[in-house]
């Protein structure tokens, strides 16, 4: 049928066919719609392609089981487990009305997280995602597909199907059921649909359907059926501002005001008051997909990899994002005057009005925009402050930038977003944080730290009238956290990583709270006297879930605070109101933010359910004897501002205190500020205390007079300004441990405490021995953590941990016995470094009692559970020994005969446990018991179990007996592959053993391919020639790529996984099994190599240039060396560790050998990596694009 060409008409539709033999067909008419059918089963048959697309072979309804579902409803469901994943069709009729004829129609259908094609009539009209080999999700895409009027069979039934591919998919999205409409009128397809398992192209006709199987006909008014599809359950549609209005209820005594609406303002995020009174509004237009970038994968969180970071403006996309200002200029109580101060940003969250300008919080970037002349416009283009703030999910991205008391910005980081903050285009190392937290930067000092980890979903940052810190949470039974300076906290561990010191050993939970639902977003302490008594000194948050306000007691709870509801001061039967951020104006009323959509989730958001035109900003008030107030504190002079630290409206202090930080101050004002510090209201004294920190006046003096303040807020926060920003000398030091010793007041206590981390070793020591000592602490919910944190930090600081632990009195304080000592020796035992190890021996010799030496023993003996000893040093062995011996493992390794002799008998114990053979296996081995060695070399041929044969060969290493080459080599073949690594770093460090293995290569007993590049490298590094020419003639030479081979393998890469996305839940699977034996990721895989998780791994040329050439940039501590033993041996790997004695060696094969120095010849770098060189030969394109898709993750994938 070669070149042959013809006409087929089918109703009116005109399609143009090429088959897959070169011969083309044009079609035209085919009357009879039964017909149709039989020539495109022809057409099919002979690999015809149409609409460009290749249709495999029909298959009768008796080949394929098709079954109703509700659509949709079958949409909506969960999607978990294996059986989700696949092709899946989806089909049903459409009866199109016969005066649709000739109309060009419009299809709706909601794209969520898989891959559609959609037929009509068998034509392809569109596409959602793309299919495999290069899957990508359609999650966010366009919802219009169009069909054109040749398409269409007016008058009779028309087919849609829908082919569907899933990969790991995430379910529950309120998705609609299609509609299909002319403009005017609708039919939706709300209802009974076939579906099927599987795939069959021929799928997209059905050509024996029953005329009323699965028909769609009922038309409606197109708006109608419209407005019903975007529609949720029990959604009653978008209301106007007004008609929105009038369906709030409030508690009795107060009032509620629309004080700004659409379409002034739209996507209100976040609000702020400025020194005139006005309000500032960040509308977050440009969410949820930030402009210019492209999504590489998402995983099912919807966390988001993209093919580039955006640039700061105006080197980026332009966004659609604003930062607006509305004045009310007539005192009716409503924003009449609209200006927008800067445009054009591109996913921008929060900012902070100050130093002659506004910083802006977008995402990657912190900003600094100018306005000099104060014209309510910036200045030009911003200067770029700080970079690497995550953007994987706008949804939780940085955000609610804000002044704190002590002239710090804060800002919160949400759960599915990471951190690598460092200043704009700088060489600094990033500080890395994975997931929720407070954050803060200093302008002055160009300082960024973590202020304090973990939380829900960080969204809001409060302070109260004493500077403490608050923010929400995104799940129940909680209002939310208090944070403290240096606080970890409760987090989502599986899903956000784990806190980013593994030696936290603990955590705070969220405030106590009886049990509600999720959740409150952000909140608010009211302290103002504007609303009614009842309502104040109350905690006032936003339920965007549930659409309403609630209040809350507010007490303390030991040095926190618990919350107890007491309703709901605002709520509505709008089922659209979604409050986002609440703030107390300087008026003393409640203004509510609304970002007026009809859900607030992930999944709504992200599949394009979001209309950034609305948004709404309202006012709750006393209802009775109130009065619009205007407030401008622009023109107050230093005293005017001074007063104000009197007033009872909170957010006129912060004001005042912002503006100071601006203002020079006279000597004058310098004496009325430290006059001020002694006043005898709180609020006044601690106020002035900040004003003399922010504007540079804060100094030893001060510090040191404060810490005798009537007032515990001036006492706590000189301790704090103190340790974050002075020298600290010796009278300080002194009056500041008689302070800590007789303070009455827990929360100043809690200071100190977190504090302590903050100091030199020396005064550490000092505060902590005095903290110990409060017996009424010990259940505290945040100081015996605080307290431990601050050890934690100086645990490597010895001179001052003996400080502290030489005092016996230390030894005998519950707080010492209950909480701080098995962390502490948990602390040493998991880093284990030779420093370390020393100074728990020496705190075994402190130890003033048999009592606290059973905690110290049973804190070793747990921390060393299934872990090797070959490390310890001689001085903690023999403080062990002199304790009680402890286990047979350590008793053994003390060389104790008897416990030798019955170590061997277990090893060769197949009754004993895998774990107590392992370990066994290795003390001998590192105490070179001859008796010993043909016990281990019955093992390799006896035990099936590959850890216990793998801890065998690395024992036999130390020994030097020919057989054990040969029974090595005897077994070799029965190994498996990774055991056979091990097997090779054993042959290879013997230049007789590496001469044995050779001749089985070259007899082809071993195979060559199956050598790893670091028995290679071991084998050349012998003095031998004989050896080194025969691994040439085998190996051949080990030279690296030249920079050209390189760059063109790179292009390559990018242009591979630059051509589809990538699913990171199959790049973990290759992770783990091509990378992770040697390296972690967040906590997965080995810990041979660098551990990625703090790698910059958003920066892909860097990251592919390591794996093609990993010898190309060695991390510092990771450095090959090679080792020349005195008994014959060459040694290759990592130094895992070191001191005078001994040096401990670590392999690729996950195995350490401890040699000691006095038995070293040489030891010396070897510039090549031990990264084999090739990794990624061995994969296919799409698996390529998996795994950087899971390298390039922020957080990880449960």
């Amino acid at each position: 049928m070669v070149g042959l060409k013809g006409t087929i008409e089918l109703s009116n539709i005109s399609y143009t066919i090429v088959t897959s033999t070169s011969w083309s067909i044009n079609v035209k008419h085919l009357a009879l719609v039964p017909y149709k059918y039989l020539v495109l089963a022809f057409l099919l048959a002979a690999g015809v392609t149409l609409s460009g697309y290749p249709l495999t072979a029909l298959q009768s309804e008796d080949e394929a089981t098709w079954a109703d579902v509700d659509v949709p409803a079958d949409w909506k469901r969960p999607r978990t487990g294996a059986g989700e994943n696949g092709f899946r069709w989806y089909r049903c009729q459409i009866a199109i009305p016969a005066d649709w004829k000739s109309q060009n129609l419009t299809l709706l259908v909601e794209p969520v997280d898989d891959a559609r094609e959609i037929f009509f009539n068998g034509v392809r009209i569109g596409t959602i995602g793309a299919m495999p080999p290069k899957f990508r999700s359609g999650l966010g895409e366009d919802t219009e597909h169009k069909i054109q009027a040749a398409q269409v069979l007016a008058g009779q039934s028309n087919v849609l199907a829908i082919r569907v591919y899933r990969k790991h998919p995430r379910g529950g999205f309120n998705v609609a059921a299609p509609v299909i409409t002319n403009g005017k009128q609708a039919i939706s397809t709300n209802g009974k649909w076939q579906t099927i398992t599987g795939d069959d192209q021929g799928w997209a006709l059905w050509k024996d359907a029953k005329p009323e199987s699965n028909l769609f006909s009922k038309v409606g008014d197109a708006r109608t059926v419209i407005a019903e599809f975007r529609k949720l359950e029990n959604d009653r549609g978008a209301r106007s501002p007004s008609d929105a209005l009038k369906q709030f209820t409030t508690t009795p005594l107060l009032s509620v005001d629309t004080v700004l609406s659409d379409p002034d303002i739209a996507q209100p995020l976040s609000i702020k008051f400025d020194e005139r009174g006005r309000m500032w509004v960040m509308e977050y237009r440009q969410y949820p997909d930030p402009a210019g970038v492209e999504v590489v994968s998402r995983d099912k969180y919807l966390r988001t990899v993209y093919d580039k970071l955006p640039l700061p403006p105006p080197l980026g996309a332009r966004g659609q994002d604003r930062i607006s200002i509305h004045e009310d200029t007539n005192g009716d109580g409503k924003f009449d005057n609209h200006k927008v101060f800067v445009d054009g940003l591109n996913i921008a969250t929060s900012f902070a009005i100050g130093d002659g300008g506004v910083y802006v919080l977008n995402p990657p970037y912190l900003l600094f925009y100018r306005d000099r002349n104060q014209d309510d416009q910036a200045d030009g283009d911003p200067v770029v402050i700080l970079e690497g703030f995550g953007i994987e999910d706008t949804h939780s991205a940085a955000s609610h930038l804000r002044w704190g008391p002590d002239g710090w910005l804060y800002g919160a980081q949400g759960s599915t977003v990471s951190g690598n903050i460092k200043h704009y285009g700088t060489e600094e190392k990033p500080i890395s944080s994975m997931g929720q937290g407070i954050w803060r930067y200093h302008p002055g000092l160009k300082k960024y730290e973590m202020f304090a980890e973990g939380g829900g979903n960080t969204y809001g940052v409060e302070f109260d009238s004493f500077g403490r810190v608050y923010s929400g949470y995104n799940g129940g039974n909680t209002r939310g956290f208090h944070y403290v300076q240096g606080g970890y906290y409760l987090k989502g561990f599986s899903k956000h990583g784990q806190l980013s010191n593994p030696y936290a050993f603990g955590y705070f939970p969220a405030m106590a709270h009886t049990q509600v639902p999720r959740f409150t977003h952000t909140f608010v302490i009211y302290e103002d006297p504007i609303l009614p008594e009842y309502y104040r000194n109350r905690l006032y948050g936003v339920e965007p879930l549930q659409g309403r306000v609630v209040y809350s007691s507010f007490e303390p709870d030991t040095s926190t605070f618990k919350t107890t509801d007491l309703g709901h001061p605002l709520k509505t039967t709008d089922t659209w109101f979604r409050p986002v951020d609440i703030q107390v104006g300087p008026d003393g009323a409640l203004y509510v933010a609304d970002l007026y959509e009809q859900r607030i989730d992930h999944a709504s958001h992200f599949q394009g359910r979001i209309d950034n035109t609305n948004g709404r900003v309202y006012r709750l008030r006393p209802t009775e004897n109130w009065k619009n107030q205007s407030f401008d504190c622009s023109e107050f002079t230093n005293q005017e501002l001074f007063g104000l630290f009197s007033s009872p409206f909170r957010s006129q202090r912060q004001t005042a205190l912002r503006l100071l930080r601006n203002r020079k101050l006279s000597k004058s004002d310098v004496a009325q500020l430290q006059t001020l510090l002694t006043n005898d209201e709180i609020l006044v004294a601690i106020n002035a205390l900040w004003a003399l920190n922010v504007t540079g006046n804060f100094d030893l003096e001060i510090a040191q007079r404060s810490l005798t303040s009537e007032h515990w807020a001036v006492r706590g926060w000189s301790i704090r300004l103190a340790a974050d920003h002075l020298e600290l000398d010796a009278n300080y030091q002194k009056a500041l441990l008689l302070q800590v010793q007789q303070e009455g007041n827990v929360q100043v206590r809690s200071q100190m405490a977190a504090s302590a981390r903050r100091v030199s070793p020396p005064l550490f020591a000092g505060m902590v021995k005095e903290l110990l000592q409060r017996d009424d602490d010990v259940l505290d919910r945040h100081i015996p953590l605080l307290i431990w944190w601050a050890i934690e930090a100086n645990a490597t600081e010895f001179e001052s941990i003996r400080q502290l632990f030489g005092d016996p009195k230390v030894w005998t304080q519950n707080m010492t016995k209950s909480v701080i000592l098995q962390r502490l020796v948990k602390r040493y035992a998991m880093s284990g470094t030779r420093g370390e190890l020393e100074n728990l021996a020496w705190m075994f010799q402190a130890a003033p009692d048999k009592a606290s030496r059973d905690v110290l023993m049973a804190g070793f003996e747990q921390s060393f559970e299934g872990r090797s000893l070959a490390n310890l040093p001689a001085s903690l062995l023999e403080q062990i020994r002199a304790a009680g011996g402890g286990s047979l493992k350590l008793k053994a390794r003390l060389g104790d005969p008897a416990a030798i002799a019955t170590a061997i008998e277990t090893v060769t114990n197949p009754s004993a446990s895998a774990q107590q053979r392992q370990d066994l296996i290795s003390v001998l081995g590192q105490i070179n018991a001859a008796a010993a060695i043909e016990p281990l070399l019955g093992i390799l041929g006896s035990t099936a179990d590959k850890s216990i044969k793998q801890a065998t060969l690395n024992a036999l290493q130390g020994f030097d007996t020919d057989n054990i080459s040969a029974n090595t080599l005897a077994a070799y073949v029965k190994f498996s592959p990774e055991t056979q690594v091990v097997a090779q770093s054993l042959l290879a460090s013997r230049a007789d053993w590496t001469v044995q293995l050779l001749q089985q290569i070259q007899e082809k007993k071993i195979p060559v391919d199956s050598i790893r590049q670091e028995a290679i490298l071991t084998m050349l590094l012998h003095d031998n020639e004989e050896i080194k020419s025969q691994v040439v003639e085998l190996f051949g030479e080990l030279s690296p790529a030249t920079s050209e081979q390189l760059q063109t393998r790179i292009k390559e890469l990018i242009s591979v996984i630059a051509e589809a996305s990538g699913n990171p839940y199959d790049g973990k699977r290759l992770f783990l099994q091509h990378c992770g034996k040697c390296h972690q990721l967040f906590t997965d895989g080995g810990k041979i190599g660098p551990n990625l998780t703090t790698y910059k791994r958003d920066d892909l040329q860097a990251m592919l240039l390591n794996v093609v050439n990993p010898s190309i940039t060695i991390r510092e501590g990771f450095e090959n060396y090679a080792l020349f033993t005195l008994d014959g041996r060459t040694l290759t790997g990592f130094i895992d560790d070191q001191d005078s004695r001994v040096v401990v060696l670590r392999g690729t094969d996950g195995q350490r050998t401890v040699v000691n120095r006095n038995n070293i010849d040489e030891m010396q770098v070897i510039q090549r990596s031990l990264m084999p060189e090739g990794i990624l030969k061995t994969l296919t394109p799409q698996q390529i694009r998996d795994l950087f898709a899971y390298l390039r993750a922020s957080q990880p994938l449960p």
